[in-house]
């Protein structure tokens, strides 16, 4: 199988097809899926409750969120997940990207809808996003592999990482097992979601992202809400630089772009070749955007959703160990639910919850209101 090469695209009113989906969670993906018209087999390191109810089947990976998904025994997983139905195609999440040889080896059977392996090491590679950034002209915080000396001014990341978790402080421990240097620049997160056809760059929105810190991980992602609006200069050049490294990469479907935002100037800070944290408070019924991915992927010209709010999405994480996980009455707004009887450690994630406001500052507040809220339900200690 080759990527981009996938079955027609059937029309709303026939029978739904299946869409293989395979990430570390895949329940966004799965809703998203649904919300397309499409029947989701779903393979993740979680099968929370909510993905099962969503999905048509179900497969738990071999793998853990600290290890990564197993690229010895996902392609059977994935077959069997498969069964006799011919899925349209399959769409990655995350846990790809610090081994994109995975999506080497998944293409061989299925048809992937999404970027290449080839591409993946392009913009993950920290060495290679660097090159392409100076020859294009796009601002990047500079990077190193050896220790600085004032590592005060420096943050240590794991190339190909996600969630924010892997991002710590420079200090004399930090280095080797794939880690690298990158410079702090001061300034406000900004991520830009956008579609890519491997020539053009369309800009869906614009979030500001948030950290839930510990101890352990400083910069741990806690939530991000969609702007109403953004500066339409700022927003013109990163489309132009987004456009110029799709171009040059190859770059196709949901992709996301990382920035530091601190007024005039903005640093690219990473690519994210699939679709992402974001995907909950950007999609929507009249524009699936799963839809308009797989058009970006097979070269059909996509829509952009329009949006007249703001909604915010934040990771509720148990601050102690839990032995088992008690039955909570989950309210609306939430997703992603932990199973009664799940063992957990502490930092693990219990849920995710939503809100929608006017603006993005009350969409933001009442988010992380509802985070505060939830939290008495799984505190062991709670009396």
């Amino acid at each position: 199988m080759t990527f981009g090469t996938l079955l027609p695209l059937p029309a709303l009113s026939q029978n739904k097809p299946a869409l293989l989906i395979a990430a570390i969670s895949g329940r966004s993906l799965a809703a998203a899926a649904r919300r397309a018209g499409f029947r989701p087999l779903v393979a993740d390191l979680f099968n929370d409750a909510d993905t099962l109810a969503l999905a048509e089947r179900a497969v738990k990976l071999a793998g853990a969120l600290q290890s990564g998904i197993d690229a010895h025994r996902i392609v059977p997983q994935l077959t069997r997940l498969a069964g006799d139905d011919q899925p349209i195609a399959l769409i990655y999440g995350s846990g790809f990207e610090r081994n994109p040889a995975i999506i080497d080896a998944v293409a061989q059977e299925f048809s992937i809808a999404g970027n290449s392996a080839e591409t993946i090491r392009l913009v993950k590679d920290p060495v290679s996003l660097a090159r392409l950034c100076t020859e294009l002209r796009i601002p990047r915080p500079d990077i190193r592999f050896d220790i600085p000396d004032q590592r005060q001014e420096w943050l240590t990341k794991i190339a190909g990482g996600a969630g924010g978790s892997h991002v710590k402080r420079a200090d004399s421990d930090a280095s080797g097992d794939g880690r690298y240097f990158q410079r702090f620049v001061p300034g406000r997160n900004l991520s830009a979601l956008f579609l890519a056809d491997r020539t053009n760059a369309h800009i869906v929105g614009f979030s500001r992202q948030w950290a839930s810190p510990s101890r352990e991980a400083p910069f741990r992602y806690g939530g991000a809400v969609r702007l109403k609006r953004y500066d339409r200069k700022n927003s013109g050049r990163i489309e132009e630089w987004l456009t110029a490294l799709t171009k040059r990469t190859g770059l196709c479907g949901l992709c996301s772009a990382d920035f530091v935002d601190s007024g005039p100037n903005l640093h690219l800070i990473e690519i994210n070749p699939r679709p992402g944290a974001t995907l909950d408070i950007f999609d929507n019924e009249t524009t699936p955007l799963i839809r308009e991915h797989l058009r970006a992927v097979t070269g059909t010209s996509v829509s952009v959703p329009a949006y007249a709010d703001s909604k915010a999405s934040a990771i509720a994480y148990t601050a102690r160990a839990i032995s088992a996980f008690p039955r909570v009455v989950w309210p609306a707004q939430t997703a992603d639910h932990q199973m009664p009887g799940t063992s957990l450690e502490a930092g693990d994630p219990v849920c995710t919850v939503f809100a929608t406001a006017d603006s993005a500052t009350g969409a933001m507040r009442a988010v992380k209101g509802r985070v505060k809220e939830l939290a008495v339900h799984w505190r062991e200690d709670f009396r």
